[in-house]
């Protein structure tokens, strides 16, 4: 990473949340997405900010040209693309004058977006995405950084999904909750807010820096597996994530680790993915559900799949410790004591009926019986112990991630801590279960000679690793 660099985005995030209310995560994402070279949707009523979001984020690169509008159904090309250009008309030429309109923008907010009719959106889809706009027989270069677009709502039709599709983050803005009113009404209008200071500014050199050390950043397989179960759960879900915006979604991972200064992305870093994934504040909040209970938990190991294991092995412990058994002597005699056999006959001798073959006893077993038990248990022991190390290694990693975060809130990184938390509780309780369970296979009555007899396996198939 670029020296000092995260000490700027810091400085920088600071700079822009200062005298917005409950807008701190917007302003991350903000900030997050236009250094990856993406765009951000703002989803909600007027009045809450969307606009100086977007007015700020200009003010943290150095030299960019800004561009505003409000659209609405009766907009023309003409307001966003610049008039057609009378001295190319005279030689027939079809182009427009474009200084100081969005095709000349590096940070631009378009307002109740979606407003715009199709001709303006099919136009904005090539600009977006290729960074390029069709301005007569030609293409024209757009130095555009970042996209704000601003809608109260997310029409349905095709050439809306399309577009909607080129916002990588989408973020639902609303009204300031009522513990926080009176701090709104204390923050002034806004208009005394001050820019970041010159020098923090971002220029092209650092951006290109920034992107060659993203480049770098190493994402890994088992980072590369969770994001493959979360296409398959949307997939479940019925929620369509495109190609374009998974490798996108990858790109703005790597931005993130790069900027904090780290060679690889990290889990947590995956916990950005509801404003990337999901479309809607619904459908982002079950995707953080998703996240929260997943991140550092495996499926193979998860406490409702060792409950099982362990709850198995106390069931096998209690069938052998309450099983009766018929004794017989090595001529294959039932075997009495002289004890039992006296008491036996005295009660025929009283009128009782006569002994019969019926006795029963606790079964007992063999050495080799419970050393299979109690290594097949340790085994199992071994592997509670490496999940609860691995859970410890997360902990201790999330507790470092969250001190150098720039992205995150601390209510979603606290929400994922406090997972792994009751993780390692249900883990460490399944464990003393276990050692339990291991001590009442070494205190199973035991046969005089051991008879070499080898017990199925507990619980085969749920042993299995996967």
């Amino acid at each position: 990473m670029q020296p000092k660099l995260r000490a700027r985005l810091q400085a920088i995030i600071d700079a822009l949340e200062r005298g917005l209310v409950e807008r701190r995560q917007s302003v991350r994402l903000c900030l997050l997405c236009a250094l990856a070279g993406e765009h951000t949707l703002l989803v909600g009523p007027p009045g809450t900010a969307k606009s100086e979001l977007a007015r700020r984020l200009h003010t943290v690169f150095r030299d960019a040209r800004y561009f505003e509008r409000l659209l609405t159904r009766f907009s023309v090309p003409e307001e966003l693309f610049g008039p057609l250009s009378i001295a190319a008309l005279e030689q027939d030429r079809y182009e427009r004058h474009t200084d100081g309109f969005l095709p000349d923008a590096s940070i631009a907010f378009i307002d109740e977006v979606f407003k715009a009719n199709s001709a303006i959106l099919n136009a904005l889809l090539t600009l977006l995405n290729e960074r390029e706009f069709d301005n007569g027989a030609g293409r024209q270069h757009c130095p555009l950084i970042s996209a704000v677009g601003a809608t109260n709502e997310v029409p349905e039709d095709e050439v809306g999904e399309a577009f909607f599709d080129r916002f990588l983050v989408r973020l639902p803005v609303a009204a300031v909750s009522a513990a926080s009113f009176g701090a709104l009404l204390l923050v002034g209008s806004g208009r005394e807010w001050a820019p970041p200071a010159p020098g923090l500014a971002l220029d092209e050199n650092d951006r290109s820096a920034l992107a060659r050390d993203a480049a770098a950043v190493e994402v890994s397989a088992a980072l590369i597996a969770v994001l493959a179960e979360l296409r398959q759960h949307f997939a479940a879900e019925q929620l369509y994530v495109s190609d374009r915006r998974w490798v996108k979604i990858v790109w703005l991972l790597r931005v993130a680790a790069a900027t904090e200064g780290r060679s690889a992305v990290a889990l947590w870093d995956l916990l950005l993915l509801p404003w990337l994934t999901a479309p809607d504040a619904k459908r982002q909040a079950a995707v953080a559900d998703w996240l929260a209970a997943r991140l550092g938990v495996r499926e193979a190991y998860s406490p409702e799949r060792l409950t099982r294991i362990v709850e198995a092995f106390e069931a096998q412990l209690d069938a052998e410790l309450s099983a009766n058994d018929l004794d017989y002597d090595e001529s294959g005699r039932l075997n009495f004591s002289a004890a039992e056999l006296a008491e036996r006959v005295g009660d025929s001798k009283q009128g009782a009926a006569a002994p019969r073959m019926t006795y029963t006893r606790r079964r007992r077993y063999g050495e080799t019986h419970i050393g299979a038990r109690v290594g097949q248990i340790d085994a199992v022991l071994l592997r509670i112990a490496d999940y609860a190390r691995e859970i410890a290694r997360h902990q201790d990693g999330l507790a470092a991630y969250r001190a150098q975060c720039l992205w995150l809130d601390d209510s979603l990184t606290e929400r994922a801590a406090a997972v792994l938390t009751a993780t390692a509780a249900a883990v460490a309780s399944l464990a003393e279960r276990t050692r339990s369970a291991r001590a009442g296979f070494v205190g199973l009555p035991r046969l005089p000679v051991d008879n070499g007899v080898v017990p199925e396996p507990v619980a085969q198939e749920l042993l299995v690793e996967t």
